[in-house]
């Protein structure tokens, strides 16, 4: 029977600790002699990655393949073919060293030398050598104690111990290199400051022993996201196939070393994305002339014959950038709306579908929201979103009563959000508070136009459209116009404090290991990281030009116009968003009489990876919506607000 109930406060059988365990999320799927491998992340083992093949744990704890290149990580791990046998390359987050095992008797002995200081050396992107007897990979050295002191180069490690030795150094940032198929050249992708990896790239080449390159395709305005050498034809010359977008989406292209180039299926659909993690494969050779490729992250086929990209019918529509393809059959991660995250295998000539890992949800289904997609229209144009209504089949509410809705604001801000399983939003929905997840102009998978609406307009574009969309759901009688919040984390979480201090469109909001001040996200401010300390340059403008406009934008300097309660959540081990910020803003707002919280977390990075944490945030989140919209979530510790 039915119980009728206000909004907030259903009961549900999803639990946190059930969307802890959903969290670790799957990581770098590949193949090797047919056998997937993949990644995998373990909130319940303190947050560690287990390198995993064909379902079974290849190493035991503490041992965890990630590392902190860019502090968002790259690919950890490579299989080598060595005249020993099989063997496996991998980072290890406790010391960032690259180590080597034997995947049938694992017991990993270090192949990178020990640095001079702790994590003063870094790897990612970690790809084979000639012969397989060497690692290549990009190397970060810290030359010093501030966030910016890091260099890179591309560095080959010898299997057999001897000493690194630098391949090249062409740029501030590079890309793992790729050998070629005869073994005479190798390319990459490099760029530098002020440019993001989505703005402009070069891509190069060079022969193998040589000290010089030359630059292929890219610029300052064209960005290659993924580049690998093509299997040529009898006698053919070598030619790399490579992900740019010289006319404003990215696409596939074939080019040569003489840098002439073909658009393989012109198309306005993004096949590739931003390059926040190196070593990312938006595509993979199926055969002559047919690639597996992601539009817009759904799995498609490019046939170069026919200059077409055609979706594939599979009932899993969001694939992760991890694909790979082994005699026809296509590896990668997928998720679905009510199915997490599956290592999964098809056979494009027989359709079949085979999953590796299980992606059915140990959530009860008919509690899980069904993503609706919607387009809103706000200052600037279209705003894509997915909306999350309310679902709980225990539950009705009185009539005439409209649920709360929470903004839910993705990363980045150059990211998006798709329409897959959330355990966190379905905790929310499943009590009755509805969620819609905003593509705000800057988000990526809609061209590079639509990305580009936010340059120098980060907290305002971002700010206005999430705020159109929010108001748009009240004015159709969706949402409680009076009971409505946002949330988010990272670039996120400015923009709900951007929201809060710069809009009356919410009541309070959630703000996760948040940038607030912009003059300490530049690299003179010294607040964050390398890879994003110009970064603010494109979103906000030269600094220090328009140093007034980053005084003027940053929440850290309007807490006085705070438009309601805000719950501070925060890792103290981030060095991407690090505690200083959160620290100063918490410390404005006691004694303002705005009630709020500031939870720390020891440990935690840039994204919450415990499941002791995440059951934290989680409860404490929705304690605080309850205290914000007047109703008591049922066996949820009440959250102390302070004053």
């Amino acid at each position: 029977m039915v119980k009728i109930a206000p909004y907030g406060t259903w009961t549900s059988p999803i639990a946190a600790a059930d969307a802890a365990a959903a969290g670790g999320g799957l990581h770098w799927v590949d193949l090797h002699d047919g056998r997937p491998w993949w990644a995998e992340g373990r909130p319940a083992e303190g947050g560690r990655v287990a390198l995993v093949r064909d379902g079974q744990d290849l190493l035991p704890p503490p041992w965890n393949a990630r590392n902190r290149v860019h502090e968002y990580g790259g690919r950890p791990w490579v299989v080598l073919d060595t005249p020993e046998g099989t063997r496996v390359a991998f980072t290890n987050w406790d010391d960032q060293r690259v180590y080597l095992f034997d995947p049938d008797d694992p017991r990993p002995v270090p192949l990178s030398p020990e640095p001079p200081r702790r994590h003063g050396y870094r790897y990612a992107d970690l790809t084979a050598g000639p012969g397989h007897a060497e690692v290549w990979c990009v190397r970060e050295t810290v030359t010093g104690d501030a966030r910016t002191d890091v260099r890179r180069e591309l560095v080959a490690l010898p299997l057999d111990g001897a000493e690194p030795r630098v391949l090249a150094a062409s740029h501030h940032f590079m890309t793992g290199p790729r050998l070629s198929p005869d073994g005479r050249h190798y390319a990459w992708i490099g760029w530098d400051h002020p440019r993001m990896p989505w703005d402009g790239t070069e891509l190069c080449v060079a022969e193998v022993g040589s000290a010089g390159h030359r630059v292929l395709a890219g610029g300052d305005t064209e960005a290659v996201c993924q580049v690998e050498w093509e299997t040529p034809a009898a006698g053919g010359p070598p030619a790399l196939l490579a992900l740019t977008d010289p006319d404003g989406w990215w696409n596939l292209f074939r080019i040569g070393l003489d840098g002439t180039r073909k658009n393989l299926a012109p198309c306005a659909a993004e096949l590739g994305g931003p390059m926040w993690r190196l070593g990312n494969r938006w595509f993979a050779a199926i055969g002559p002339g047919r690639y597996a490729v992601l539009r817009s992250g759904a799995l498609a086929v490019l046939d170069e014959r026919s200059g077409t990209v055609t979706d594939v019918d599979v009932d899993l529509p969001v694939w992760h950038a991890h694909l790979a393809v082994h005699d026809g059959v296509v590896v990668s991660g997928a998720a679905g709306p009510l199915a997490e995250s599956a290592v999964v295998s098809l056979d494009l000539s027989t359709g079949v579908l085979t999953e590796h890992t299980s992606g059915d949800s140990a959530l009860p289904v008919d509690y899980l929201p069904v993503p609706e997609e919607r387009v809103f229209r706000g200052p600037d144009g279209d705003v894509p979103a997915y909306v999350y209504p309310p679902r709980n089949p225990d539950f009705a509410a009185p009539d005439g009563e409209e649920p709360p809705y929470v903004v839910h604001v993705h990363g980045g801000p150059t990211g998006r959000s798709a329409p897959v399983l959330d355990a966190e939003l379905a905790y929310l929905t499943s009590r009755g508070i509805g969620v819609v997840a905003v593509n705000y102009g800057g988000s990526t998978g809609y061209g590079r136009a639509f990305r580009e609406r936010l340059r120098e307009q980060w907290g305002v574009v971002d700010v206005q459209d999430c705020a159109a969309v929010a108001q748009a759901l009240a004015d159709e009688g969706a949402a409680d116009g009076d009971r409505l919040a946002i949330r988010g984390g990272s670039a996120g979480g400015w923009t709900s404090a951007a929201s809060l201090t710069s809009v009356r469109t919410y009541r309070c909001g959630m703000v996760a290991f948040p940038i607030l001040d912009l003059a300490g996200w530049t690299g003179a401010g010294g607040e964050t990281h390398d890879f994003e300390s110009r970064y603010v340059e494109g979103l906000v403008g030269p600094w220090p030009a328009t140093a007034d406009r980053y005084a003027e934008r940053s929440p850290a300097n309007h807490v006085d116009r705070l438009a309601g309660p805000v719950l501070l959540l925060q890792g103290l081990e981030d060095e991407i968003c690090p505690p200083e910020q959160a620290d100063r803003f918490a410390a404005a707002l006691d004694g303002t009489g705005i009630p709020h919280a500031y939870l720390t977390f020891e440990g935690e990075q840039h994204g919450f990876r415990k499941a002791e944490t995440i059951v934290a945030a989680l409860e404490a989140e929705l304690s605080f919506y309850g205290q914000v919209f007047g109703f008591t979530p049922e066996g949820i510790a009440v959250l102390e607000l302070r004053r």
